[in-house]
């Protein structure tokens, strides 16, 4: 399956929200989807899920116009929704229900997830009596309970301790493993780069940079190397433009890339080198540079 998003506008008023957006997203891969508050990726994640439609522009399911009857979709909000007075199971349930599920199947799907996320003990509690993290693994069931084709993640490791949010990767890495398309949006850049193929950036409504995350970072120059010794400081003074880095590695800028192959026989030979590597910009980096002035609000 592939998604996409085609040629995308959206106006409140007199405030033109979304401008031309494209992307598109494949069967079997995590997307991210980036950019500062106001840049509009919450507009673009609710003209995909239908909320609203767009004033111009497609959703496109291998081409053709997505049928909402046939393309189940699962989605992890940012701003939590369950009700904190009532039941978990219950709640769960009823929401799966709503999504197309007959009672049976949504009993077992519900009890599935509850055991499969360690939260079976609480399936009789009200939501208001667990704690943020295991609130937010309740509703992350949600979005997975009718077996959706598309998962949306909003900021899905807000809250969560690193022993829940490895629980989580594992889950996605299954949902990944599955088919299935999962679309991240986080300003947690750690979690997008190290889940996602694809990603694009939005800027004040616009694609900034899209397509894969690999050959976005090797669209950079090459002309860097990062070197990291117990000669470092040594090796430092050898090279002109070299300078340490906040980890406390070495970068060397060439004036050229043709002369990498050089520089790395150079470094082998005359030190003790635990590891040199062409520099890559980290996401931070490509996001600071995409979406830097970005609005703040909006």
């Amino acid at each position: 399956m592939q998604l996409s998003l085609s040629n995308i506008e959206k106006s409140f008023g007199e405030k033109k929200v979304l401008k031309q957006i494209s992307f598109s997203a494949e069967s079997g891969e995590a997307f991210g989807l980036l950019g500062r508050n106001g840049a509009g990726k919450t507009t673009s994640i609710r003209i995909l899920m239908n909320v609203f439609p767009a004033d111009a522009g497609e959703v496109l399911v291998d081409s053709k116009p997505i049928d909402y009857s046939k393309t189940k979709i699962g989605y992890l909000p940012e701003e939590r929704g369950l009700y904190p007075k009532k039941i978990i199971f219950e709640q769960l349930v009823y929401l799966a229900l709503l999504k197309g599920m007959g009672k049976k199947d949504a009993e077992k799907s519900v009890e599935y997830w509850l055991e499969r996320l360690d939260m079976s003990e609480y399936k009789n509690k009200k939501l208001d009596t667990l704690s943020k993290g295991n609130q937010q693994k309740i509703q992350l069931i949600t979005a997975l309970a009718h077996d959706p084709d598309i998962i949306i993640l909003d900021e899905p490791f807000s809250g969560l301790d690193p022993v829940n949010a490895m629980l989580l990767k594992d889950v996605v890495k299954e949902q990944i493993a599955k088919g299935k398309i999962v679309l991240f949006s986080s300003h947690q850049m750690n979690y997008i780069e190290e889940f996602c193929d694809r990603i694009a950036i939005l800027n004040d409504g616009q694609v900034a940079v899209s397509g894969r995350l690999s050959d976005i970072k090797r669209s950079y120059p090459r002309n860097r190397l990062t070197v990291k010794s117990q000669k470092n400081s040594e090796i430092a003074k050898a090279f002109e433009n070299a300078v340490f880095t906040d980890d406390g590695a070495l970068l060397i800028r060439m004036h050229d890339e043709a002369e990498k192959s050089d520089v790395m026989k150079r470094l082998v030979s005359e030190w003790d080198v635990d590891a040199v590597e062409v520099f890559e910009p980290t996401l931070s980096d490509i996001f600071v540079q995409y979406a830097g002035d970005a609005p703040v609000e909006g």
